[in-house]
């Protein structure tokens, strides 16, 4: 606690091996005990005894205010060192890893597995190691930032307090805190060593695949000694009662679930327009055999979707409002620039809707590789928040799991969406309308928000769409 020089005379003082007389003029960042003032604080002399203080729930971003425990990498007794992973935690939009700032041992759980944790309030209590001058400065910078708003820079500080000296961009900084990344390990190729955003995903890239060769030769090794096994003891017969479970129960909607329910109970507020087609896609499946070498050669998987995604763009400059967002009262409507075409991705989490950026300025080669890497991440749950917003307009590709159409609902503030059927092989009258010829067709359903969007421009998008779709060819004449 803090007292006033007058409160104390110099036998107290003398008598009192507990005050360090300091200065106690208060900024943002920490007390400056750079010249003498008339106040007092109450430390322990010399830090000489462990300090056991409490690790904080930092503010992630996206005007987050809780997340869910989804796993521990710690129990109580463990010890950790700075940027040790502590725990998991999944948002409404992602999964992060919280990382430790001090060194010490872990002395208290606040939260079980699957618990609501709170920003600004405690996750673990660490007990910090004695003697530890920087830690307890940086206990110090904790305190005094309390009766401050948590930012975002905040976070950063505390899972990565030594990439402060890196050049980098608050986006950049975020991007690399999810994955548990140093950006003091990644060279910069920007403007004077700045660390970019390409920088980091090309990190994050080459650990994956060291990731993938270490796997591989861990199942090697697994097969080499099965080899040298005796005989494989009999089976265990499950036990009928384990695999029964006929029980209720009840259990709060979290994580990704949650968000969808919000999401979608905004939606109940927009009157839907739906529009049908059915699109024959056989000169496009015929493109595509063709350029599936090209795009071997340069190690990108290229799908139909690229093509849709692409497609969806070019009608969008003519159709512009499809590409526009509205406020909440539905009284200003936003047009976008930028073509942030989303994605409908089922993953282990859950439905998640990443985006492609810029669609506009991409080859479609240049999406399906950003399709690629959205779909590796998505598979391995490191879709980042940067990823999942901003989109503007959005597709579903429900046809690759099954079904012959989807009938989609409208993601808030966006005003329009796709849902893409499955290709089927049917037969067709042929161009002099008499024979019979194979033709491969897909259906598309579209929605729109009635308040701002009338049938005859969702009719005349779906239509220019189409022409692109059935005659690939068309799309040069105005790929920019």
């Amino acid at each position: 606690m803090y007292r006033n020089y007058d409160d104390f005379d110099s036998k107290s003082l003398a008598s009192n091996p507990y005050l360090i007389q300091v200065n106690h003029q208060i900024d943002r960042k920490r007390p400056d005990v750079t010249q003498f003032h008339k106040s007092w604080l109450h430390l322990s002399s010399h830090r000489l005894s462990p300090e056991v203080v409490p690790f904080l729930l930092s503010d992630i971003g996206e005007g987050i205010g809780e997340v869910t425990v989804k796993e521990w990498y710690v129990k109580v007794g463990d010890t950790v060192r700075q940027f040790d992973s502590i725990c998991e935690v999944q948002s409404d939009k992602a999964s992060v890893t919280i990382t430790s700032r001090y060194d010490g041992v872990i002395r208290y759980i606040h939260y079980e597995v699957d618990g609501i944790a709170k920003v600004g309030k405690p996750l673990v209590d660490i007990e910090m190691a004695a003697n530890n001058d920087e830690q307890m400065d940086a206990v110090l910078d904790d305190e005094t930032d309390k009766s401050s708003h948590i930012s975002q820079t905040t976070t950063q500080d505390i899972s990565f307090q030594t990439t402060d000296k890196v050049l980098t961009t608050p986006a950049v900084r975020r991007l690399a805190n999810e994955h548990n990344i140093r950006l003091n390990e990644i060279s910069g190729t920007g403007r004077d060593g700045r660390v970019l955003k390409e920088d980091v995903l090309s990190y994050i890239e080459n650990i994956n695949k060291k990731g993938i060769v270490s796997n591989e030769e861990k199942v090697a090794q697994s097969v080499a000694i099965d080899s040298h096994r005796t005989q494989p003891k009999s089976p265990v017969k499950p036990k009928l009662k384990d695999s029964m479970i006929l029980n209720d129960r009840t259990e709060p909607l979290k994580g990704v679930v949650k968000a969808m329910s919000k999401t979608m109970t905004q939606a109940l507020n927009i009157p839907h327009l739906g529009l049908g087609e059915e699109i024959d896609v056989s000169e496009l499946v015929h493109l595509r055999a063709q350029l599936k070498q090209v795009s071997k050669e340069r190690n990108i998987s290229i799908s139909y979707m690229p093509f849709f995604i692409k497609a969806v763009s070019m009608a969008l400059h003519e159709y512009p409002i499809l590409n526009s967002s509205v406020d909440d009262k539905c009284e200003n409507i936003t047009y976008k620039t930028s073509h942030n075409i989303g994605l409908a991705m089922d993953t282990k989490q859950g439905l998640l809707v990443p985006n492609i950026k810029n669609v506009q300025n991409l080859t479609v080669l240049e999406v399906a590789e950003e399709l690629n890497r959205l779909q590796q991440i998505g598979a391995k749950n490191l879709l980042s928040g940067e990823d999942l917003s901003n989109g503007t307009f959005t597709l579903s590709n429900i046809g690759s799991i099954g079904g012959v159409f989807g009938i989609p609902v409208i993601l808030p503030p966006e005003v329009a969406i796709g849902a893409l059927g499955g290709i089927k092989v049917v037969p067709k009258f042929g161009s002099d309308e008499k024979t019979i010829v194979k033709a491969q067709t897909m259906t598309v359903v579209w929605r729109a928000d009635h308040r701002v969007i009338d049938g005859a421009t969702m009719c005349r998008f779906s239509t220019l769409w189409k022409q692109y779709i059935e005659n690939p060819s068309l799309m040069l004449l105005h790929l920019k």
